[in-house]
Order: C-alpha cells, then sequence, then structure tokens
C-alpha cells in the first residue's frame, strides 16, 4: 500500500454524516472557495470511494492531484485516475470515483453552478467489481 503523501491541498475534516453515509472507506473535506462556484479538496483514504450519484442540472469537474484513483460512468469502463487528470462530468450521468485499493487520491470537485442544481445518491459501487480494478 502507498502511505505517503504528496498534498497539494489541506486534507480537511472527516465528511459530515449527511455524505459519509454515501461513501464506502473515510474521506475527507475541505472547502476551498464558494466564489463563483464552490470547490472542494476532496481526500480518500485507500479503497474509499463514493456511491454511483448523479449530479444533475449543473455537472462537476475534478482535478486530480495526489495518489492513484478510478472514475466511471454508468456504461463505461472504468477509467484509472493520477495527478494532473481532469474529468468533466456532464449533468445527468450516473458515475462514481474514488481512491485505488492500494493508495491515497484526491481532487479538487468543482461545481457547476445551475439553477436547480441537485446531486442524487445511488446505490454502493459493487465491492466484487471494485475490487477487480488493479
Amino acid at each position: 500500500m502507498n502511505n505517503e503523501r504528496n498534498e497539494l491541498f489541506k486534507t480537511g475534516a472527516p465528511l459530515p454524516e449527511m455524505f459519509s453515509q454515501y461513501f464506502s472507506g473515510q474521506a475527507y473535506l475541505q472547502p476551498l472557495t464558494d466564489k463563483g462556484g464552490p470547490i472542494f479538496n476532496v481526500t480518500f483514504e485507500p479503497g474509499c470511494r463514493n456511491n454511483w450519484h448523479i449530479h444533475h442540472k449543473g455537472g462537476q469537474i475534478l482535478l486530480c492531484t495526489e495518489g492513484r484513483g478510478w472514475y466511471q460512468a454508468w456504461g463505461e469502463e472504468p477509467q484509472e485516475l493520477q495527478p494532473g487528470d481532469v474529468v468533466n462530468i456532464p449533468p445527468e450521468v450516473k458515475h462514481w470515483h474514488g481512491a485505488a485499493k492500494d493508495s491515497w487520491f484526491a481532487h479538487l470537485a468543482v461545481e457547476i453552478p445551475a439553477e436547480g442544481a441537485a446531486n442524487e445518491w445511488l446505490e454502493p459501487v459493487d465491492d466484487e467489481a471494485y475490487g477487480k480494478l488493479k
């Protein structure tokens, strides 16, 4: 397991209960700004990932900053993420993201402002499918 950390932004506090219930494992949240649109540093311990979810209306951009992780849109193959990767998630796309089994992972989550924007949290990522990721 890679326990070495190269933090670009502060890790922050453990996720509040209102969000942690939608994660398998421990993640941390550090708000960076709310100007223009909220930006958060989200840090995942090894093996942590969020449930499948949908950003209605606004979408999301992930700017990967630390470690190794995964992103998967519904019906597509998972893609490995590393520092410097950018993921543009259009509104209404069911997806999940999180750390690799053996690495911490962090990304900046940029919420795209839109009238009526909301997240819909869905089922957890299947443990067996996640376990097959390299």
